[in-house]
């Protein structure tokens, strides 16, 4: 008979599955009781193949049946088993019979029933109840277990019941635990739908607490109320690190930074840099991306070029990034020469093109009205299987058609459609207004041209 069938074999003469009954009739052959660990052996084959039912009659057994006294261990299998097969009320049940099965509940069991009943939302309202059962058990609630409580309601995103959590901790006489506070800082600054001054909140009532937070707390904290646009929040918070002797290192100083560039608050933005120099740190390349997007943004384009000339002396090479703040600038001034240089620079330099780069100088181009060096950036943009904006694209027909350029204007048209890319109404309005009979176009060559390209972008649009 095959092993598959066995599984639902009952023994006649005493009900039992047939593989409890072979291990007790084995046990029996050789006049000796059948220990834990042949039961746990049992149980871990049941639970493999997931024979509930068998795993009923095993505990039933053992409860009634034998002498010995459980581990507990065997015991916490079942329940985290039952737990992540979502029996969760069989889980619970298990762990209220631990007693009847001659074995001392502890802790331990506790905190594994609460980090399963914390998986599952609907499951948490059971904690309290399960809570108040393990003191009649005898079980005594220990730091572990508001860690436990502590993360499960970090991961809801229940700060606040988490940090009265740690008040009742003091207040029972346990001391501040620094790892649970810590997870509270990380978990809050994760949360999207919280304000800065709520944050600052929790942040100032954990220091009333105690907390003295590390270098990572900070960052975190920093880097939330920055994402906040709250720079001045978290220059304060920098501010505080150093009056708590927590050394600020170079990534604090670089998100401190972005938030200042982007509250234009330039007079801290040159005397953060200095103060950053002061104190021994030295800059990275994202670091300096920063400081040359706030020189960039108070047009001090010459000081940004001088920025970038002495970080690579100082080893630190420009990036992408950089040449594209720079690019950004010098366009938005309307200085293609700068704008020129500093693309020679970047191919000089081994500095690829990226799509952002493209876009910057096409919409320079376009709004000096170069529509031949636009077309001729876009033609190498294609070639990359980059795609310009559909505006941009837009205003270059639109440009090419009043320079009558429509022959050429038809031409990337196609070449655009063909890499799937959609252009804009006001494209195809510039080709049709365009398309008079003084550029001699017969009807089968303008249906020819223009009639796929329409056909082209509907089925674009569909998709």
């Amino acid at each position: 008979m095959g092993s598959s069938q066995s599984f639902n074999l009952y023994n006649k003469n005493n009900n039992y599955p047939f593989l409890l009954s072979t291990l007790l009739n084995s046990f029996k052959a050789y006049c000796i009781d059948p220990t834990p660990k042949a039961y746990f052996f049992l149980i871990k084959n049941l639970t493999q193949n997931s024979n509930f039912q068998d795993i009923v009659h095993v505990l039933n057994h053992i409860e009634l049946n034998e002498k010995f006294e459980t581990p507990e261990f065997m015991l916490m299998y079942l329940i985290r088993f039952y737990g992540f097969a979502d029996r969760v009320q069989d889980a619970v049940d298990l762990f209220y019979r631990i007693p009847r099965f001659r074995c001392t509940p502890t802790v331990c069991s506790l905190n594994l029933l609460i980090s399963l009943l914390c998986r599952n939302r609907d499951c948490l309202k059971m904690v309290p109840q399960i809570l108040l059962k393990s003191r009649l058990m005898n079980i005594r609630v220990e730091e572990s277990t508001f860690r436990v409580l502590i993360k499960a309601l970090c991961r809801i995103k229940r700060v606040d019941y988490a940090l009265r959590i740690v008040n009742f901790m003091i207040e029972d006489g346990y001391g501040l635990d620094v790892k649970a506070c810590s997870l509270i800082v990380s978990s809050l600054c994760e949360q999207i739908d919280l304000s800065s001054v709520e944050a600052l909140v929790v942040w100032r009532d954990m220091r009333k607490l105690g907390f003295c937070p590390d270098v990572m707390d900070y960052t975190n904290m920093i880097k939330f109320l920055v994402k906040q646009g709250s720079g001045k929040d978290a220059l304060n918070i920098l501010n505080q690190m150093k009056e708590n002797g927590v050394k600020p290192d170079i990534v604090c100083y670089t998100i401190v930074l972005s938030g200042i560039v982007a509250e234009r608050d330039h007079v801290k933005l040159d005397e953060l840099f200095d103060e950053m120099i002061v104190f021994g740190l030295v800059p990275d390349v994202y670091t300096y991306n920063v400081y040359i997007n706030g020189l960039c943004k108070q047009n001090k384009i010459d000081e940004a070029r001088e920025i970038v000339a002495s970080m690579e002396e100082l080893g630190s090479k420009a990036n992408v990034v950089t040449y594209n703040t720079l690019l950004g600038a010098v366009c938005s001034a309307g200085d293609l020469n700068k704008a020129r240089v500093l693309m020679k620079e970047m191919r000089l330099k081994g500095i690829g093109l990226n799509l952002h780069t493209y876009r910057i100088m096409l919409d320079g181009f376009i709004r000096k009205g170069e529509i031949n060096e636009a077309c001729s950036l876009l033609e190498e943009m294609l070639e990359k299987c980059f795609h310009p904006r559909t505006s941009t694209f837009d205003d270059i027909i639109f440009q090419m058609c009043q320079k009558g350029l429509f022959t050429e204007a038809l031409v990337l048209m196609k070449k655009l459609v063909a890499k799937s890319f959609a252009p804009g109404a006001r494209a195809w309005e510039a080709l049709l207004l365009n398309s008079g009979p003084e550029l001699q176009y017969s009807e089968a060559t303008y249906d020819s041209l223009i009639i796929p390209e329409i056909t082209q972008l509907s089925k674009l649009t569909e998709s």
